[in-house]
């Protein structure tokens, strides 16, 4: 749907459920003042359009055990579009890699992973960079300390006047 305009019940709804997905629909009306049918039907409205793509629980890695986030920045030889989405299919496939973002300058994608320890990572980088020929460059870099990290889409800011 590209011609979807939210309006503010909308934007509430979406701010509600990105602080808390798991909340029931009854829950979700009384925070965002409108009735519970009312809520279903934009919940489902905006899944429909896309603009849920889906909900998931966010993990704290640390509670699983050791883990070690690499950001790493790669840059290919040939620069087609095709070349582009063939490794960007490639890369996503990896369950290691939680993140992938073409950019511009610089490289030509920036990387996030997820894994135990180096040796993993050692083994991750030999497989997934060393055996591409397409790949010019990969410089990583490994986090020390996670300061920051939210799955929240920006939302506009909600214009009515409505008080809480």
């Amino acid at each position: 749907m590209a011609n979807l305009t939210l309006d503010d019940l909308d934007l509430r709804i979406l701010n509600a459920l990105q602080a808390d997905a798991s909340i029931s629909n009854l829950e979700l009306s009384r925070r965002v003042h409108a009735s519970a049918p009312t809520c279903l039907r934009r919940v489902r409205a905006l899944t429909e359009a896309g603009v849920i793509a889906r909900q998931i629980a966010i993990i704290n890695p640390s509670k699983l055990g050791p883990t070690l986030t690499a950001v790493v920045e790669v840059s290919l030889d040939r620069q087609t579009a095709e070349d582009h989405d063939a490794f960007e299919s490639y890369i996503c496939a990896e369950p290691a890699v939680t993140q992938c973002y073409r950019v511009s300058p610089g490289p030509d994608f920036v990387v996030i992973a997820e894994v135990r320890d180096m040796a993993e990572y050692d083994e991750l980088a030999r497989r997934l960079f060393k055996s591409s020929a397409n790949i010019r460059n990969v410089r990583t870099f490994f986090s020390t300390r996670r300061a920051k990290f939210e799955a929240n889409a920006r939302i506009p800011p909600i214009r009515s006047n409505t008080s809480h």
